[in-house]
């Protein structure tokens, strides 16, 4: 199991990596809100290429990174969710909301 990590890659570009369950959860919530508080530019992209592993707790985690930006006023979009997080957001009718990003 490798070490998870929330981080801003690029202006505007939030990535997530590693295995995001209820270990890493907590800790990368708060790493990632404060990160888009943070964040100057106009859009918000949630970059899941490096995420290795997700339960349902992955899945939360966009979805309150994607109130966060929204709250910001950042218009946000979702790149490269991975298979896992695809099929836990189609068991919870989600599927279209974050894929629809």
């Amino acid at each position: 199991m490798s070490d998870s990590a929330v981080t801003m890659s690029e202006p505007g570009v939030l990535s997530l990596a590693g295995v995001l369950d209820y270990r890493s959860g907590p800790a990368l919530r708060k790493e990632g809100e404060a990160l888009i508080a943070a964040c100057k530019a106009e859009s918000l992209v949630l970059d899941c290429s490096r995420v290795e592993k997700s339960s349902s707790v992955g899945l939360s985690l966009l979805l309150a990174f994607m109130r966060d930006g929204k709250a910001a006023g950042k218009a946000v979009e979702l790149r490269a969710m991975p298979q896992d997080m695809r099929e836990i957001a189609e068991v919870y009718d989600l599927d279209e909301v974050l894929v629809g990003q």
